[in-house]
């Protein structure tokens, strides 16, 4: 009873509860940015110039007199990404098992138990780890050449530089672990809970499958569809893709010839 009076006398520290918060937080921003990033990426399945044209105005081209863009709007966003990346992945390695065996014990449990949610977790745990390691070399490709956004120097990477396992596995890994991660926000937050929580957690459940199928289904696409192009630009891997400079040059006044000149010039240089 002494003992009992004295820990309930301790003064109970809000910081755990300020870092779940964290992950939370940290997590939504993120998984609505999957959203987004694989939208942006399946535009390859329209086409090249499509993609071209969304790569365009996300280095903000219709700022730039020349059309060019600005690849610093490319390196910042990065970097805030990257930022908000290894603050989740610090966050979640708190409640990750941090030796072979504590991950026997926890691989265990979810066998023995046999409950759906701590399966979700269990998954949600081993592709956060796989992320934290591909999701890593993807960031840092994208820092060392924050201006290759573009159809031939994206699939470039697919095909000539061998990284389309790399995509692959980490296209599969991000669409689980963002969209378990936001159904279980909704879960442990209580959003979206209505006056029938059973209900309305089947409900969410049926939005997650649907949701991770739809993605997968895109990535896959394009996946596919930069590997075709890259295939096709094997031999001269490294040019970038000319439409997308001139038909915006052309847009602000500048001629064709002028522009396919041009571009030619700082392609070669």
């Amino acid at each position: 009873m002494e003992s009992y009076s004295i820990e309930s006398n301790k003064k109970k520290s809000r910081l755990p509860a300020r870092l779940d918060f964290a992950q939370s937080a940290t997590g939504l921003i993120l998984g609505l940015f999957i959203y987004m990033h694989l939208l942006f990426d399946s535009s390859i399945i329209f086409g090249k110039t499509a993609f071209g044209f969304v790569s365009g105005m996300l280095e903000l081209s219709f700022l730039s007199d020349t059309g060019h863009g600005y690849p610093i709007a490319v390196f910042f966003a990065v970097t805030i990404i990257s930022i908000l990346f290894i603050t989740h992945a610090l966050l979640g390695m708190r409640k990750f098992p941090n030796s072979y065996k504590q991950h026997r014990i926890m691989a265990d449990q979810v066998i023995m138990t046999d409950h759906m949610e701590t399966k979700l977790w269990y998954v949600q745990a081993v592709t956060g780890f796989i992320m934290f390691f591909a999701g890593s070399v993807h960031l840092y490709t994208m820092f060392a050449n924050p201006g290759s956004i573009d159809p031939y120097l994206s699939a470039d990477r697919v095909i000539s530089n061998n990284m389309w396992f790399l995509y692959l596995v980490l296209l599969v890994c991000v669409v689980l672990h963002a969209n378990i991660g936001l159904y279980r926000l909704c879960m442990k937050w209580g959003w979206f809970a209505g006056s029938d929580a059973r209900k309305s957690r089947l409900k969410l459940q049926l939005l997650r499958n649907r949701i991770i199928i739809f993605y997968l289904v895109i990535g896959v696409l394009a996946l596919l569809a930069f590997s075709v192009v890259g295939m096709g630009h094997r031999g001269k891997a490294g040019e970038r893709y000319l439409s997308q400079v001139t038909s915006v040059e052309m847009f602000v006044g500048m001629p064709q010839e002028l522009a396919q000149t041009r571009y030619i010039a700082e392609s070669n240089e």
